[in-house]
């Protein structure tokens, strides 16, 4: 019985998971000024997947993504010149807009970068 219930509020919370799918603008300030990036998920049930693609990177495939409640996280593999790096997102979900946070994975160095980002 204790097995079940954990089972129904397991499901429960799931349900309340916000679903991301679609194409998202996001912005950023850096280090070298204003940044953007295009994001489009693809969510099935809690399991976040797709792409992104900024001018600055290039296109990158989003890995290891899901969405608990209001919170999405995920990586990205990226290419900073000549140097491959991975950058973990983190974020939340209200309405139309994600606050995201990215920052090397493996403390790579650098501050996180803060990012609004809108449905589109």
């Amino acid at each position: 019985m204790k097995w079940l219930s954990v089972l129904f509020l397991l499901s429960a919370f799931s349900a309340l998971a916000a679903d991301i799918s679609g194409n998202w603008k996001a912005t950023a300030e850096g280090p070298n000024g204003a940044m953007e990036r295009t994001f489009t998920f693809k969510q099935e049930g809690s399991k976040v997947s797709g792409e992104t693609n900024s001018t600055f990177t290039g296109k990158s495939t989003i890995t290891d993504g899901k969405v608990e409640g209001d919170t999405v996280t995920f990586t990205i593999a990226a290419k900073f010149g000549d140097q491959d790096v991975k950058l973990n997102y983190k974020g939340k979900i209200s309405a139309n807009e994600i606050k995201f946070t990215s920052e090397m994975a493996n403390g790579g160095g650098g501050s996180p970068i803060e990012w609004t980002a809108k449905k589109m």
